[in-house]
């Protein structure tokens, strides 16, 4: 699969412009500010495809990239952003709802959240509707580089030991540490699902 081979399919802001077209989807769930748009960037190889907002929770889309032909990493919006509106949430929620109801071609969820602070409420509740609906899922504990070995190691198994048994995999959008890893993991997924 050729991650240089990428565009975006569309940007979904309303529930009939989801994409249900028999490719596998892989998405990145966060909260607002987690790194989804650096991480995204940083699997792919490149700088600014999923633009880096300099205000967390404007956007309210399902971002459809596709992948080669072959899949879609579909980038949802951030959730647990305090300054948006009650309507934006109801929004937010709708379209996240809509997006994962009855989604036969969404093969696996990649959960990130920041090593740095840990896990949040609105990560607890994801991780708790995503358990719920038996959508596959792994964590992708974003910001290493915030942090020193110690700190970095400490906090990590902190996360595996609440999280048990869902793979967590270190990253870092600075140095790239673990991109490879779940590249390999994407490739696998889509493998999977494409198999007779």
């Amino acid at each position: 699969m050729n991650k240089h081979n990428v565009t975006l399919a569309i940007s979904a802001g309303r529930r009939d412009q989801l994409l249900r077209d028999g490719k596998c989807q892989i998405a990145l769930s966060g909260r607002s500010n987690v790194g989804k748009s650096s991480c995204l960037n940083k699997l792919l190889g490149r700088k600014s495809l999923a633009r880096v907002s300099s205000s967390p929770g404007k956007t309210v889309t399902v971002n459809f990239f596709n992948v080669d032909g072959k899949c879609y990493l579909v980038d949802l919006p951030g959730y647990g952003y305090a300054k948006r509106s009650e309507s934006e949430k109801r929004v937010w929620s709708n379209l996240t709802d809509s997006y994962f109801q009855n989604n036969d071609h969404l093969a696996l969820v990649l959960q990130l959240m920041d090593l740095k602070t840990g896990p949040s409420r609105d990560d607890r509740t994801m991780i708790s509707y995503m358990q719920e609906m038996g959508i596959p899922f792994v964590i992708i504990a974003t910001k290493l580089d915030k942090l020193n070995k110690t700190n970095g190691a400490k906090n990590l198994k902190a996360l595996e030991d609440e999280f048990f048994p869902t793979p967590v995999f270190p990253f870092s959008s600075l140095s790239g540490f673990g991109a490879d890893s779940v590249w390999s993991l994407i490739e696998k997924t889509v493998e999977v699902f494409e198999a007779p």
